[in-house]
């Protein structure tokens, strides 16, 4: 009698789907990868800064030798940058890996994690691979409930996961109800806060969080580089917490976790303070072009503070995957978002404005053709 192996909880999880890359399309309808455009996976349409470049080809000579374990030179950046001590920096390879890292070290088999309807698909994984019991708060006009998510916190409960702004929805949660929110938080509960899109704010929607760090012990405040930077192949993220926080996470963190070349770019990215600049205004730009076409095509969408928008293409639950499959015959690849519980809806990067273009001509098309 044959015995499955591996726990039942493991087996249960469904492996992450990550957005089609170019040249899978291109084989998949016999396009041509150079008339592809990609607005799947929330990337840099300007990708790889200069800096960043000049800084891997400097660092490629030492590629022979391991990578610093510890980091120390983009931790001094970081600590520089968000003025905290360096030993309150734990590096991820990508802020996938620090999400995992966090529900590792703070959370056992059966103990409760809180996140929120529609929030960020590896929250649900990194419960599900635990074992840990999944407590999902209801969404409020698509975005986190704080308040239901407090009341959400029971005995068992050990970790919160917060996206701001969120993904998939691009919600966004003002400073100051955040802020009410870890004072009302017991102290044995982590908050971690996943700040993947916090680079795309307007200054008035900004808030200190690495501050509230100093001031709540049990605050995680998870970053990456994959997004505004630029960087998103070379998997380099961070947190900041305490130390006794990011004490627990160094002793799960796998070493030569964030490689050389992922390192000496980040710190090169962290100073380019005008390719965020020019990111910063592309994707203000790029926000106004889809709404003002979303707006025309009479298409319902939610209010984005990130770099993509969620709108609605369909009111069947195969509207989103029937749309999607119209948009990649054409060359188009954007994000299905079913697995999410919104079959009816896309998720759309913001990209060049061409690119944006060509998306807004493709999604007429096929919402004609359907």
């Amino acid at each position: 009698m044959s015995k499955e192996f591996g726990p039942d909880y493991v087996r249960a999880i469904a492996p992450y789907q990550a957005g089609k890359p170019i040249s899978e399309v291109a084989r998949e309808f016999g396009l041509d990868e150079a008339n592809i455009v990609k607005l799947a996976s929330n990337e840099n349409p300007f990708g790889v800064p200069d800096s960043a470049k000049d800084a891997m080809a400097a660092a490629a000579a030492e590629l022979g030798r391991y990578p610093d374990a510890n980091g120390f030179e983009l931790k001094a950046a970081l600590s520089k940058r968000y003025d905290v001590p360096a030993d309150w920096i734990t590096l991820g390879n990508g802020s996938n890996d620090i999400l995992e890292l966090a529900a590792k070290a703070f959370v056992q088999r059966s103990e409760g994690i809180v996140y929120a309807q529609y929030s960020f698909a590896v929250y649900a994984l990194a419960t599900q691979g635990l074992g840990a019991r999944h407590i999902v708060v209801p969404a409020k006009d698509y975005g986190h409930d704080l308040d239901a998510m407090l009341a959400a916190i029971d005995g068992e409960t050990k970790l919160v996961f917060i996206a701001n702004p969120n993904n998939p929805t691009g919600t966004f949660i003002p400073g100051p109800q955040i802020e009410a929110f870890l004072k009302k938080v017991p102290a044995n509960v982590v908050v971690v806060l996943d700040e993947a899109y916090n680079e795309y704010l307007k200054p008035e929607d900004q808030y200190d969080s690495a501050a509230w760090v100093k001031q709540y012990p049990n605050l995680l405040v998870s970053r990456t580089f994959s997004k505004a930077y630029g960087l998103a192949g070379l998997r380099v993220g961070f947190s900041i917490a305490q130390p006794k926080l990011t004490d627990l996470m160094n002793r799960v963190r796998q070493p030569f976790n964030v490689n050389s070349l992922a390192q000496a770019a980040a710190i090169a990215a962290l100073n380019d303070a005008a390719f965020l600049e020019k990111g910063a205004r592309n994707n203000a730009a790029g926000y106004e072009q889809f709404v003002e076409a979303f707006e025309q095509m009479n298409l319902e969408y939610v209010p984005s503070y990130g770099n993509f928008v969620l709108v609605k293409v369909g009111e069947d639950p195969q509207a989103g995957a029937r749309v999607n499959l119209a948009l990649l015959k054409q060359g188009v690849i954007v994000r299905p978002v079913g697995n999410y519980g919104l079959p009816e809806w896309l998720r759309i990067s913001i990209g060049l404005p061409q690119e944006n273009a060509v998306l807004i001509a493709a999604l007429q098309k096929a919402l004609g053709e359907a």
